[in-house]
């Protein structure tokens, strides 16, 4: 009782960490990390899942994410050794860059069985859907009689419009797997009612965010999935929402308009925001050139100043970021930590039974959001950011935990019978070969 209470305060914490900023009077600990510690603590006096029996299974993203913490303190070793600044803080940031991958591991090994695992699952959809709901008071509290920049819904993400764009990330990651339950939950439709809510309270959080490319990125996740579903649902639903703009406030028509601009000749420029981005990218391609190994962990927005007229701003995009902190060694790490995340997506949707619609839409939710994920960090670099990317790498090893125990209950029990799994079992289910990996007595 004590780990499943544990497991469910970090879920929520983990969102509404920025909102409830506790001091632990430890210098780069924070309430999450405690939270960590404790459930960690509680693990050996918890009786093991139906999927953790000796010896443990390591999981899919195991390599991947190991490369990429070495990357990262390779980072951290090329920062002191080239421009040593504030050791704290240094280790503050790296610390926070290797935690939340962590839950990953925490939460594929948590010792609960299906049906915990499950409403683990719900509730990491439960706290998006208040979140879109906060952000969606916030935009209403607003109003929609003129777009203003101070007038962007956040939600739990931080405490004013600085931070809508991340909010828009993190809304965009979950709603394919609010999309992907009313669109594959045949048969349920309580469950794909309250699916539906869950889509129109995002949506509409997004839209008050005001994030352009949380707009794009929405509606790539929507019509992966619906042409996933159906071609020709796809193309009706596509045509509907074209005309539904029309309907849109007009403070979100503004803000998209803002993209492109006129300039004094009349010609079309772009706006402040898109040409900064695209300056603070080539000044940072220029300090790579400069750098091949990276210019350190936490050293870009001190350094960017010296290849453009932007001083002490962050890359807007994580992989451009990388790049230009962490070297080529870096970026090829991510490539491969992003490779390992479709790999993981891919092994869950082989492994959802056909007449299990629950799981198969759960899989193939959580592919789109894995997509969306990956296009967020385009345009900025929320990848590093605990409040939204913990519940990410949270539902990453609950998802694969599901899948294995789904597996699981699919091979026959035997306490006799030695237990292969057959050809046909492990095509079926690939991750039953992982799961029962030899023979057992």
């Amino acid at each position: 009782m004590v780990l499943r209470l544990l497991l469910y305060l970090q879920i929520v914490y983990t969102v509404y960490q920025i909102h409830f900023p506790l001091d632990t009077h430890i210098p780069a600990v924070n309430v999450s990390n405690l939270l960590f510690a404790a459930t960690l603590l509680a693990l050996p006096f918890t009786a093991r899942g139906d999927v953790d029996g000796p010896p443990a299974q390591p999981g899919l993203l195991r390599w991947p994410l190991l490369g990429y913490f070495i990357a990262l303190t390779l980072a951290l070793v090329i920062a002191q050794l080239r421009t040593p600044r504030d050791l704290v803080g240094d280790i503050t940031y790296y610390k926070n860059a290797l935690f939340y991958p962590l839950l990953y591991f925490m939460y594929l090994h948590c010792r609960q069985d299906r049906a915990g695992t499950r409403l683990m699952i719900i509730l990491v959809m439960a706290v998006a859907f208040v979140a879109g709901l906060q952000a969606m008071r916030q935009g209403l509290d607003y109003g929609f009689s003129g777009f203003a920049e101070n007038h962007r819904a956040a939600g739990p993400f931080g405490r004013d419009y600085r931070d809508a764009n991340r909010a828009g990330v993190y809304f965009v990651m979950f709603l394919p797997l609010f999309i992907a339950a009313a669109l594959f939950f045949r048969g349920r439709w309580r469950w794909r009612g309250a699916a539906l809510v869950g889509v129109a309270v995002l949506g509409f959080a997004i839209l008050v965010t005001y994030s352009r490319q949380s707009y794009f990125i929405a509606l790539l996740g929507l019509g992966l999935l619906l042409l996933r579903r159906n071609l020709v649902l796809a193309v009706v639903l596509g045509f509907a929402l074209m005309s539904m703009t029309a309907y849109l406030p007009d403070t979100v028509t503004q803000r998209v308009q803002e993209t492109q601009q006129r300039d004094a000749a009349g010609g079309e420029q772009v706006d402040e925001s898109t040409s900064s981005r695209w300056e603070i990218w080539d000044g940072a391609l220029a300090m790579w050139r400069d750098h091949p190994f990276g210019i350190g962990l936490n050293r870009f927005p001190q350094t960017i100043g010296d290849y453009s007229r932007y001083q002490n701003k962050d890359a807007h995009n994580y992989y451009v970021l990388t790049l230009a902190e962490t070297g080529l060694q870096g970026f090829a790490a991510l490539a491969l930590l992003l490779v390992a995340l479709f790999r993981l997506a891919g092994r869950l949707r082989l492994a959802a039974p056909a007449n299990d619609p629950e799981a198969r839409a759960l899989a193939i939710g959580f592919t789109v959001c894995t997509v969306c994920m990956a296009c967020g960090n385009f345009y900025g670099s929320p990848f590093l950011n605990g409040a939204v990317m913990g519940d990410y790498w949270i539902l990453c090893g609950l998802l694969e935990r599901y899948l294995r125990q789904i597996a699981t209950a699919a091979v026959p029990a035997a306490t006799t019978e030695l237990i292969v799994p057959t050809p046909a079992l492990t095509q079926r289910f690939p991750l039953a070969a992982r799961i029962l990996p030899g023979r057992r007595a």
